[in-house]
């Protein structure tokens, strides 16, 4: 091994300078050496969920491949993942309750747990040290540090003071490390504030309608809006004023009329923002609500191919792109956003079920269930630029959603 210094010198004042310079470089090298995982930045990864397999690749959008598989991760047939502050760990919500803190870097489970019987989906906090989970069964939201996935705080959602439970959902992160979702059984919105610790103040909402949904927030963090599926019309609460408690919007919308039967309920978290207008799935119906942002009135409805899932927003505005429930899933429709027409379609494969859009917005896309496989499009050209094989994908998830609220 070479000598940092000649065996016969004289003694230089500078020499311990020398020493630490020289041994923290062979500190760092034997690093590099050992380390399992290449030195590299995550931002132009995602994840993708393999619901058939119960695992979640990682796909590499910058080279178009997948670059690895994370297995063992239980029951995924309706997963969402939500990723840590440095875009490198991920948590996976899955439906047998297990939340699973995963590397994308070096394709590793970190940390498991069963933390429910059934579960829906969840959130981390504005801070990064909470992740909360909503659960279906026993219901309530239970709340893990994380780091290590140990539990920090349990909210019972409970019915009438009595040991049943309402299922939540639409639970997202709020400014302010707050936790804010929806009661499917009682018809309430609760909002839990961590921001004075780990024991949580909760705020509750009642009658704000019939059996919410789903929910979402809009991207400033303001607006927290749940669809309700027992009654026409959303619940809408201003998080800047919550004291003025939730208000009803498009409370006129189908009533009246013939709702066709729902194949698969809308999911109001792909909203699609452009300029002051909100694109929002018609439940039970061949629409795309159009929204005025500033009154949160009905300004429009565009009729489409089926019943929408997902009406997502290119990160320019300028389009928003829809897809369907069965039988009608096999189309995805592009919508332009100033003149509300149908700019152009897609036929993927049967079982679009996911569309993701790069942070740039020069890629997008798709989880195609049926025909087992994962296509990337141009959204500009609408020309493929990849076709990935996976086993019965559905959700896609960029690692940009790390600094977005509500993602």
């Amino acid at each position: 091994m070479p000598r940092f210094f000649p065996a016969k010198t004289r003694r230089s004042p500078f020499r311990p300078l020398a020493t630490l310079i020289a041994i923290g470089a062979a500190i760092a090298l034997n690093a590099c050496a050992s380390s399992p995982v290449a030195l590299r930045g995550t931002a132009d990864l995602a994840t993708v969920i393999a619901r058939a397999s119960g695992e979640v690749a990682v796909l590499d959008t910058s080279n178009k491949q997948f670059t690895g598989i994370i297995g063992g991760l239980g029951d995924l047939s309706h997963a969402s993942i939500v990723y840590a502050r440095d875009g490198r760990f991920a948590f996976v919500f899955g439906r047998d309750g297990g939340l699973t803190k995963i590397d994308i870097l070096s394709h590793k489970i970190v940390v498991r747990t069963l933390q429910a019987g059934n579960s829906i989906g969840g959130a981390i906090s504005q801070d990064g040290k909470l992740v909360a989970v909503a659960n279906y069964e026993p219901g309530g939201v239970r709340v893990f540090d994380a780091e290590t996935l140990e539990l920090v705080a349990d909210i019972p959602t409970t019915i009438d003071g009595g040991p049943d439970r309402s299922k939540v959902i639409g639970l997202v992160d709020a400014p302010g490390n707050r936790f804010v979702f929806s009661l499917w059984d009682t018809g309430e919105i609760w909002i839990a504030d961590f921001s004075a610790g780990n024991t949580p103040s909760v705020t509750r909402y009642q009658n704000i309608g019939i059996q919410p949904y789903d929910a979402l927030i809009t991207p400033d963090g303001r607006y927290y809006i749940a669809g309700l599926f027992g009654e026409d019309g959303m619940a809408l609460l201003d998080l800047w004023h919550p004291q003025s408690g939730p208000q009803r919007i498009l409370d006129h919308y189908g009533k009246g009329e013939e709702r066709l039967p729902v194949y698969k309920m809308p999911h109001l978290e792909g909203w699609a923002i452009a300029g002051k207008r909100a694109f929002v799935p018609a439940v039970g119906r061949h629409e795309v609500l159009v929204i005025d942002t500033e009154t949160w009135q009905e300004v429009g409805r565009i009729p489409v191919h089926g019943q929408p899932v997902f009406v997502m927003a290119h990160p320019d505005g300028r389009h928003v792109w829809v897809n369907f429930s069965v039988p009608d899933y096999d189309t995805v429709q592009i919508i332009d956003t100033q003149t509300l027409a149908i700019d152009g379609e897609l036929k993927p494969g049967t079982g679009v079920l996911h569309m993701e859009f790069s942070p740039r917005g020069d890629q997008v896309w798709l989880s195609v269930r049926d025909d087992n496989k994962v296509v990337g499009y141009d959204p500009y050209t609408l020309k493929p630029i990849a076709e990935l094989p996976l086993p019965s994908p559905s959700g896609i998830f960029m690692s940009d959603r790390a600094g977005r609220i509500g993602l």
